[in-house]
């Protein structure tokens, strides 16, 4: 039986014994399996117990032993220490003894020193005047090397006379010689660029290194390779096939086809370190100084396009640059021996910044050309129909369609300046909406040109539409802003990311100073303000169209009360000729309601079904557009929509009432039995107001009990009214002669 899984760490009883009972004669006979299995680990107890007797016993036995052996080792530590001091003690001696002697051996030897040191600086110095003879021959022989190696000497041999009196002037001597090695060279090492030759660079670069001239021959390097990639951007434009967009196609194929291959070239000639550096540069300073630049060729393309199509035009050629860029980076951002990483992400800045430089002149104007890409595409929605209804229908329909553009110039933004120039895309939609809500200003102007004009009922739908048209444009243009708050927050978390890229820098790659202070001053101000919204003066602008239009669907809706109520104070049922005078001793059931009054009653009752389509059902356009144009909306409809038809019936009523209560107060004389029909003629609109879940106002329903007052009782019971100045009129009114 095997017992080693015994001493494992994470051992398992019951697994054990499940894999044990799982054996073919465990299956057999099951008590038989476990008594014997019981046994068996009985035995292998008293085998362990025994072997650790046995072991205990040793491990006494040896104590002993132990013991012994661990006092001799102290013993003879005891003794190496002694040892030790003993030997201290020595060195100490010796070291007084002998401390005088070495200081003198210390001296000599300083002496000695500075004596080869002179020896060597008079030999340098000779060795100096022979080299300084034997260059003009090396200058005249035209052997590179061997003037190169006579230059090495003379470094070394100015370096040992860095203390001389005349060491300046040797200083200017030696460069002199190298500058004259550097003209003589200048030729052969430009055309051993040009050709690409290995082996004839290596030769340079070697001559270059030992004069510590390395440098300058990187210099000549990029001069080289930067008029051959300058004068290829120069044949290209004179060529004129294609345009700039071709010519900026090739030429970044060309600058990447050939990275690769300049960097292994780079590679083996100047080492791994100095070649990315050299080419970073290059580049940088190639795309930085094309002639004729980029802008001039782009300027004369846009001139020949039509202004609604100059921002798709320069929406394309930015996604090449882009495509360019992102490949750049892939073969700039490979492994390499890197001698200082700092100052190459300087140079890959720099390399990034000449590949977007084209395009921050156009970034700034970037407002300029998105209005100029809108206008066209809102001049195209059709909304000035003949007939005043089509166009406000069509203006509703129009909506999704605006909202829609703003949507495609958020994503051309966003293609065109990576989110930087949201700032003129701002000024851009805030122009276009303006002139968008021109067209429902001058919906509006029809409607009130029209009022008479159309059937009263139609008027009122076409108000009623256009309002709500104007809510639904606020909530999209809240939505936009929202929206845009958003995206303008999630740009800015991109741009300020510390870990990207260079070429993904697209702050300092396609804003000026002034545009990075301007978008930085606008995300600003988005975190100070929270949900204060950056479309606030389109806001502003519909709020106030919102108050417009409904100020036009008040009048419109009350027109025909007010056209009623102007036949108050002139009524014939007013003065005492119009009844005769037994009319004064009837019952109040025997007046009804003159005309007027009804005919208004009757407008009232229609009102609902009328308000039905808009405000009886969800319309949440319609009661936004309501709650901005009037606070009373607000308060009396945060529970459900049927709340805006009651504060529209409540202001109209309250409208009624007022109007009602002015005319009154304008007739100049009323009979008894005037103010009986009077009275009759204001409960009459209490009850219509009742009907409507609408009360009479507090002045009319003071009057009413005014007018049915006796003449006898109207000082004593009219003192309670809250309003003395109407107690007054109605005194007047009714001739009523006051006491006091």
């Amino acid at each position: 039986m095997d017992i080693s899984a015994f001493s494992e760490d994470n051992f398992d009883v019951k697994e054990w014994i499940n894999k044990t009972f799982r054996r073919a004669e465990a299956q057999e006979n099951r008590d038989a399996f476990a008594s014997s299995l019981v046994m068996k680990l009985q035995l292998y107890v008293q085998q362990v117990n025994s072997a650790l007797e046995d072991t205990s016993q040793q491990i006494l036995q040896s104590l002993p032993r132990i013991m012994r052996d661990t006092e001799i080792l102290q013993q003879e530590a005891m003794l190496l220490r002694e040892k030790m001091n003993a030997v201290k003690k020595d060195i100490e001696k010796v070291e007084q003894d002998t401390g005088q002697s070495m200081a003198t051996l210390e001296h000599i030897d300083h002496l000695k020193t500075q004596l080869q040191a002179a020896k060597q600086a008079l030999h340098e110095a000779d060795n100096w005047t022979i080299l300084a003879t034997d260059m003009e021959e090396a200058f005249e022989s035209g052997d590179m090397e061997r003037i190169a190696s006579k230059l090495v000497s003379m470094q070394q041999s100015l370096a040992v006379l860095a203390n001389v009196p005349d060491y300046e002037d040797r200083k200017l001597q030696l460069e002199g010689l190298k500058n004259r090695l550097e003209a003589l060279t200048s030729p052969e090492l430009v055309q051993a660029f040009t050709s690409s030759s290995v082996d004839q660079s290596l030769i340079y670069v070697q001559i270059f290194t030992s004069i510590g001239r390395l440098p300058q021959l990187l210099k000549y390097y990029h001069k080289c390779q930067r008029g051959a990639l300058l004068h290829q951007w120069a044949s290209l434009v004179e060529a004129e096939d294609g345009g700039v967009h071709e010519w900026l196609r090739q030429l970044y194929d060309s600058l990447l086809s050939g990275w690769h291959e300049r960097l292994r070239w780079c590679s083996q000639v100047f080492g791994a370190g100095p070649a990315r550096s050299t080419l970073l540069a290059l580049f940088a300073d190639v795309l930085a100084n094309l002639e004729p630049s980029p802008n001039l060729c782009i300027d004369a393309a846009l001139k020949q396009r039509p202004p609604s199509d100059q921002l798709s035009f320069l929406v394309s050629l930015k996604q090449l640059t882009s495509h360019f860029a992102n490949n750049l980076h892939s073969v700039t951002d490979a492994p390499a021996v890197k001698a200082d990483e700092s100052s190459e992400a300087e140079l890959i800045l720099s390399l990034a910044q000449a590949v977007y430089l084209p395009y921050v002149t156009y970034v700034a104007k970037y407002s300029t050309f998105e209005q100029q890409t809108l206008s066209p595409q809102l001049s195209a929605i059709e909304s000035n129909k003949q007939d005043l209804m089509d166009t406000i229908q069509e203006l509703g329909q129009s909506i999704p369609r605006v909202v829609s553009i703003i949507s495609e110039a958020n994503k051309r933004c966003l293609q065109f300046t990576e989110g930087c120039g949201y700032c003129g895309f701002i000024k851009a939609i805030q122009a276009f909406l303006g002139d968008y809500l021109d067209r429902y200003r001058a919906a509006l102007k029809r409607l009130d040109q029209q009022k008479g004009d159309h059937e009263h009922w139609n008027m009122f739908q076409m108000c009623l539409t256009l309002l709500q048209n104007v809510g639904e444009l606020l909530s999209q243009v809240k939505q936009v802003g929202a929206d845009l708050v958003r995206s303008i927050q999630d740009t800015s978390q991109k741009l300020q990311a510390q870990n990207t890229s260079p070429f993904m820098q697209y702050k300092q790659l396609l804003l000026s100073p002034d545009g990075v202070k301007e978008l930085d001053n606008l995300v600003v101000s988005i975190q100070e303000g929270g949900e204060i919204s950056i479309v606030e003066p389109l806001i502003s602008s519909l709020n106030k169209l919102c108050s417009d239009v409904h100020h036009t669907t008040f009048q419109v809706i009350f027109e025909p009360i007010s056209s009623q109520l102007e036949h108050v104070q002139k009524a014939p049922a007013w003065s005492s000729g119009s009844a005769p005078s037994v009319a004064a001793d009837l019952p109040d059931f025997s007046f009804t309601p003159q005309e007027y009054i009804t005919q208004i009653g009757q407008y009232l009752m229609t009102l609902p079904q009328h308000l039905e389509p808009f405000l009886l059902r969800d319309n949440p356009s319609l009661t936004l557009a309501l709650r901005v144009a009037d606070s009373e909306y607000q308060a009396m409809s945060e529970n459900s929509e049927a709340g805006v038809a009651d504060a529209l019936l409540g202001i109209i009523a309250r409208g009624t009432c007022q109007m009602y209560c002015e005319n009154i107060l304008g007739i100049c004389e009323l009979s008894t039995s005037g103010c009986r029909q009077l009275a009759t003629d204001i409960d009459y609109l209490g009850n219509v107001l009742e009907d409507l879940g609408l009360s009479l106002s507090e002045h009319l329903t003071q009057m009413s009990s005014l007018l049915r007052l006796s003449p006898d009782e109207y000082q004593t019971r009219s003192s309670g009214c809250a309003a003395p100045r109407l107690v007054a009129a109605v005194r007047q009114m009714r001739n009523i002669t006051s006491s006091s």
